[in-house]
């Protein structure tokens, strides 16, 4: 029997509607080259690029990715003054680019704390490309799971202080719709490069039942293939949802 090819494997099966990545290994990248730690993010910008463009070509609809996290206002000034410089610039850059290939672009996070000129460019861009049809790229930016959980138990207990909700009204589904992730449909595969294998305080709650996925690529060599990868191996798995195989395969 002939084997198949990884195209035909990705073709003839499903294919995630949502994949979320946390783009690790920028900084060891650059290291390893003798390059200081911005050049690794600025060659990330391109892996972002070649990745989106794949994602679509594959079919799915919604590509979220760790951009920077609340810890990462921890960072020197100096770097994050540079990734806030970074953000804006490839924000100016590829906006254009976006719109002929059909992006929409959205973001998630305590978008409050980012410098006026990144909120301006972001939102700029999130306007101008909202009739794209083909992919939503999700930025999560001045983003942790924990914070966003945190922001939304303020807005519930809020609620309830007004007496505008009851206890016994808080849902499973009334939660998910108070996190920054409200209009979106949770991240089936959730991809890590870099070689760490955690999950570092990204879509805790979303991802309840991802498949993760951990790359040895440092994010700035990520692409077409890499990517092909993770695809292949989600592939492989059977998502259960906490049922068994045997009624998986009744309700196939």
């Amino acid at each position: 029997m002939a084997t198949q090819t990884q195209d035909e494997v990705l073709s003839a099966s499903h294919i995630p509607s949502h994949v979320a990545i946390i783009m690790d290994g920028n900084g060891r990248w650059a290291k390893q080259r003798g390059l200081p730690r911005t050049e690794g993010h600025i060659r990330g910008q391109d892996a972002l690029r070649t990745t989106l463009r794949a994602a679509a070509r594959r079919g799915i609809k919604y590509l979220t990715v760790y951009t920077f996290s609340t810890e990462n206002w921890s960072r020197p000034q100096e770097e994050v003054d540079a990734l806030m410089s970074i953000l804006v610039s490839a924000i100016h850059a590829e906006t254009p680019q976006l719109i002929a290939e059909g992006v929409r672009m959205r973001a998630i996070g305590d978008l409050s704390r980012l410098p006026q000129q990144a909120q301006d460019s972001l939102a700029e861009s999130i306007e101008l490309t909202k009739d794209g049809a083909q992919i939503t790229l999700i930025l999560a930016l001045s983003y942790s799971s924990r914070d966003e959980i945190r922001r939304a138990s303020q807005r519930l207990a809020a609620e309830a202080a007004a007496d505008r909700l009851r206890p016994e009204e808080i849902t499973e589904e009334l939660i998910s719709s108070y996190l920054d992730t409200a209009e979106y449909p949770d991240p089936d595969l959730v991809i890590r490069t870099g070689g760490e294998e955690r999950i570092s305080n990204y879509l805790l709650w979303q991802s309840a039942y991802s498949e993760l996925y951990f790359s040895e690529t440092y994010w700035p060599d990520f692409g077409q293939e890499a990517l092909d990868e993770a695809l292949a191996a989600y592939a492989s798995r059977e998502r259960r949802f906490g049922k068994t195989s045997e009624q998986i395969q009744l309700e196939d």
